[in-house]
C-alpha cells in the first residue's frame, strides 16, 4: 500500500533533502515517475552509509514511484572520483561479478520486487555501456560535454588542485554516469535520479544530457552525506567499516554500532534510517530529552535497524550477546559469538595440560590470568561473591576448574565483579 502525500515534503521533514531540481516537488506531487539510484561495487557488500540512498529508493516506492537500483557493472570498472582524493584501483571484470552478486541480495532485504504497479527493479549499466562503441560515444554523448563544464565540478577541481591529479579514466566518469540516466531514460522512462550530495555534478550532468539529447525533462535528488556530531565520517569506528554484510560486520557488533550513537544523533538517524512516522519519533525527542539515561531512542533504533538488515532472530541474538557484558547467561552463545562480543577485553592463552585430570585450582587460574595479583586477592574476591567462571559464581576457594567447564572445548569467560572480563583461550595440545 503506497503512502499518502508528497515524498518530497517526507524528505524535508526527515532532514533528507540537501538540494533538488526546480519543480520536482510538483513533479512528485503530480506524476508517479521512475527514479534510479546507483551503487558502486567496489565491495561485496554495501555498508551502514549505504543505508541512507537505499531507504530513499524503499521510502519513493511507499509513495507508489518506481524505484530502479543501479548497480555500476560498467562504471565500477572504470572508478568514480567524488569525493576521493586519490585514484581507486581498477577492479577486474571477475571481481565486479562478485561485489554484484552480494550488492543484489543484500538491496532485495528492502525493495519490493513483486509489488503490482510499481515494482522495484535492478539494473546493471554494463549492459549498456559494454556495447558502446568509442566513436559512436563520442560523436552522440561527449559532443555535449565542454571540457570547461567538466572542470567546473567540485569532484574533478579538487583532484586537479592535488599532487596527484586525475586520471583521463576518471574524468569520463562524468560522461558515463550521465549517459547511464540517459540510456535508462530511453529504456524505462526514468526522470529521477537521486544520490548523496557529492554526486550532485554528475547528476545535473545527466539531466543537461537528456534535455540537449532527447529534449525532454529530468530531475534530480539529493540527501546529505551523513555526518557524526563528533565530526567523523557515518559508518566508521575504530575497528573498520560498519558492513551489512553479517561476515563482515556480525549483527552483534552492527546492533552495538547503534547503540553507540551520540545523544545528539540519535533523532536524526531514527529520521533516516527507521519508518517511524513524526509522531512517533517526536516521543523519543522528548524521552532523550527528558530521560536520556533510559536511552530509548538507542534501543529503538538499534532493534529497528538491526532487525531490517539482519532480521529478528539475529537482533534476538545480538541483545542477548550485549546483556552479556552485564552479567546475563552465556549459555545460548557460540564460541565465535564470545569473541566478538569479548574482542576487547584482556585475554590470556593457557595450556590444556593445565585443565586435564581435575583441573586447575581456581586461585591459580586467577593469577595465572592475572585477574587477580596472588592467590590471597583472589581468595578475598570469592568471599565477596565477586568471581564467576562462565557465568556461574565461584563460592569454592579450593575449586577447581577443568577441560569440563570449556565452552565449545576451547573457551573459559572469567569476570572479576559486575563488568571486569577475561577471556582465557586453552590450546589444543596435551602432554600424553
Amino acid at each position: 500500500m503506497s503512502e499518502q502525500g508528497n515524498i518530497f515534503e517526507e524528505f524535508e521533514w526527515r532532514g533528507l533533502l540537501f538540494d533538488a531540481t526546480a519543480e520536482l516537488k510538483d513533479v512528485l506531487a503530480t506524476e508517479r515517475v521512475t527514479a534510479y539510484i546507483g551503487f558502486d561495487p567496489t565491495a561485496s557488500s554495501l555498508h551502514v552509509g549505504s543505508l541512507l540512498p537505499i531507504m530513499g529508493l524503499a521510502r519513493l516506492q511507499r509513495f507508489g514511484h518506481t524505484p530502479l537500483a543501479l548497480v555500476g557493472g560498467g562504471t565500477g570498472l572504470i572508478g568514480d572520483p567524488s569525493g576521493k582524493t586519490a585514484e581507486r584501483q581498477l577492479l577486474n571484470r571477475e571481481q565486479v561479478d562478485l561485489n554484484l552478486a552480494g550488492i543484489r541480495s543484500q538491496l532485495a532485504q528492502f525493495l519490493d520486487f513483486e509489488c503490482e504497479g510499481n515494482p522495484a527493479q535492478i539494473v546493471n549499466n554494463l549492459d549498456w555501456l559494454g556495447e558502446l562503441h568509442l566513436i559512436d560515444f563520442l560523436r552522440d554523448v561527449g559532443k555535449y560535454f565542454t571540457v570547461n563544464y567538466m572542470l567546473s565540478k567540485e569532484s574533478v577541481k579538487r583532484r586537479i588542485q592535488s599532487d596527484d591529479g586525475i586520471s583521463y579514466t576518471e574524468f569520463t566518469y562524468m560522461m558515463l554516469q550521465a549517459y547511464d540516466f540517459l540510456a535508462l531514460h530511453r529504456l524505462m522512462g526514468c526522470t529521477l535520479q537521486m544520490g548523496g550530495s557529492d554526486q550532485w555534478g554528475n547528476i545535473l550532468a545527466g539531466t543537461d544530457l537528456i534535455r540537449k539529447a532527447d529534449s525532454s525533462k529530468a530531475h534530480g535528488l539529493v540527501f546529505p552525506l551523513v555526518t557524526n556530531s563528533a565530526g567523523t565520517k557515518f559508518g566508521k569506528t575504530e575497528s573498520g567499516t560498519v558492513w551489512l554484510d553479517p561476515e563482515r560486520t556480525s549483527p552483534y557488533r552492527f546492533y552495538q554500532f547503534w547503540m553507540n550513537t551520540d545523544d545528539r544523533d540519535v533523532i536524526d538517524y531514527l529520521k533516516y534510517f527507521t519508518w517511524l512516522n513524526r509522531t512517533e519519533i517526536e516521543v523519543f525527542e522528548k524521552s532523550v530529552a527528558e530521560e536520556p539515561g533510559a536511552r530509548a531512542a538507542h534501543k529503538e533504533l538499534a532493534q529497528l535497524v538491526t532487525t531490517m538488515v539482519h532480521g529478528a532472530e539475529a537482533y534476538e541474538k545480538a541483545l542477548t550477546a550485549s546483556q552479556v557484558l552485564f552479567g546475563g547467561s552465556i549459555e545460548s552463545l557460540s564460541v565465535s559469538d564470545l569473541r566478538d562480543i569479548f574482542e576487547d577485553v584482556p585475554s590470556t592463552s593457557l595450556s590444556r595440560d593445565l585443565f586435564a585430570g581435575d583441573g586447575i585450582g581456581v586461585l591459580n587460574l586467577c593469577t595465572e590470568t592475572g585477574i587477580t595479583a596472588s592467590n590471597g586477592e583472589a581468595r578475598r574476591l570469592i568471599r565477596q561473591g565477586g568471581l564467576f567462571v562462565n557465568g556461574e559464581k565461584i563460592e569454592d576457594e579450593n575449586g577447581t576448574v577443568s577441560l569440563s567447564h570449556l565452552i565449545d572445548n576451547e573457551l573459559i569467560l572469567l569476570r572479576k565483579g559486575k563488568r571486569n572480563y577475561h577471556l582465557v583461550q586453552v590450546g589444543m595440545e596435551v602432554t600424553l
